[in-house]
This record gives C-alpha cells, sequence and structure tokens, in this order.
C-alpha cells in the first residue's frame, strides 16, 4: 500500500519505491506533484503545451534519477521543481534557438523562391504566391515544438505508423497519439490564412 506522502517521511519513502521500479509509485508521485511541477513551468515557459511537455521530461528524469534523490538536499517538491526548472529552460533555450534558426532559414528562402522565379520566367504573381505558401507552412513547422515536429516528419515525411514512431522514439504509443493531436491543432490554426485565401 502506498503511503499518504503529506509528510516528509511518506513522501521520501514513496520515492525509494520509484527508484525500486514501482510504477504505481511513480503514478502516485505525479498524481500528488504534477500540479506544482506545471506551475513551475508554465510560469517559465509561459505556454501550457511546452509546460506540459516540460512535466513529461520532469517526471521522466525522475523516474530514471530516483535513486539521486538526497533527502539531505530538501524535500521532495524541491527535488522535483529543481528538476522542473532546469527542463523548463532547457525547452525555453530551445525554442529561442528555433525562432533564430526559423528568420534566418525564412530570409534565405524568400531569397531562393525569388530566383527561382526569375529563372523560370514562370508567371510572376502566381510563383511569388507559391513561394509564399511555401514559407508559411514551413515557418508553421519550425515554430512546433521539436517533439511535435519530429513525430510530424516521421509520419508524414518518412511514412511511420504512430506505432512505429512509438517504437522509433522510444515514447508511448499515447504520448505519440498526443504530440500529432497538438501539432495538427497548431498547424491548422496557423496555417487557417491559407484556407480564407481559398475560400
Amino acid at each position: 500500500m502506498i503511503a499518504d506522502v503529506r509528510s516528509p517521511d511518506d513522501a521520501d519513502a514513496l520515492v525509494t519505491r520509484v527508484a525500486g521500479g514501482d510504477e504505481h509509485a511513480l503514478g502516485v508521485l505525479y498524481d500528488r506533484w504534477s500540479p506544482l511541477v506545471f506551475s513551475v513551468c508554465v510560469h517559465i515557459l509561459g505556454d501550457d503545451d511546452e509546460a506540459e511537455e516540460a512535466v513529461e521530461e520532469t517526471f521522466w528524469q525522475a523516474w530514471r534519477q530516483a535513486e539521486r534523490y538526497d533527502v539531505t538536499r530538501g524535500a521532495v517538491a524541491t527535488w522535483l521543481t529543481t528538476i522542473a526548472r532546469s527542463r523548463a529552460l532547457d525547452r525555453l533555450r530551445a525554442s529561442r534557438r528555433r525562432q533564430e534558426e526559423t528568420m534566418s532559414h525564412l530570409s534565405e528562402t524568400k531569397r531562393a523562391a525569388v530566383d527561382a522565379t526569375t529563372r523560370r520566367g514562370d508567371d510572376p504573381a502566381r510563383s511569388a504566391e507559391v513561394a509564399e505558401r511555401r514559407v508559411l507552412v514551413r515557418q508553421a513547422l519550425l515554430a512546433l515544438p521539436l517533439e511535435q515536429r519530429e513525430v510530424l516528419e516521421l509520419a508524414y515525411f518518412r511514412g511511420l505508423s504512430q506505432t512505429e514512431i512509438a517504437e522509433h522514439t522510444g515514447q508511448p504509443l499515447g504520448t505519440v497519439k498526443t504530440r500529432v493531436r497538438l501539432a495538427m491543432e497548431k498547424l491548422r490554426d496557423r496555417l487557417g490564412i491559407l484556407r480564407e485565401r481559398d475560400a
């Protein structure tokens, strides 16, 4: 029977069970502290989807490194929020790098599109529209969190099923399905302007 985890001793015992490979204990740990971990992550990242990914990473790290938990260095809540802060800051830095790469790539894409139009002698208006669509789609893809973009690329560019993606990435099938759904919703929102133009 898992302890109530309201007292520090019970919480420490729970982490000991997690370190021993007890998945039920991990579930209890998640249920008890995920709201706190989420609040830390969303405060740093300012985005619910990114924060949810950071929460997942936090508890995945806690599962893998539970044996490193040292009660003398702080309570379980402190241990988890320290992990969460690191994971959220990593995601924030990665997001900033992606934005910088996106801006750099977009300027190169626009130049290449103009050059291609000039060389082909196509209808300039039509070629410019196609180039702009490519830029918008590429921008929308690059703006996705890395994990969501990865599953889309594996599904649509490499033709993997969601089960194959789960095997390829080592992630649970449910996580893969959630990432695909979130990615598609974000793309739909960001590319709504294209549907409006075609209407």
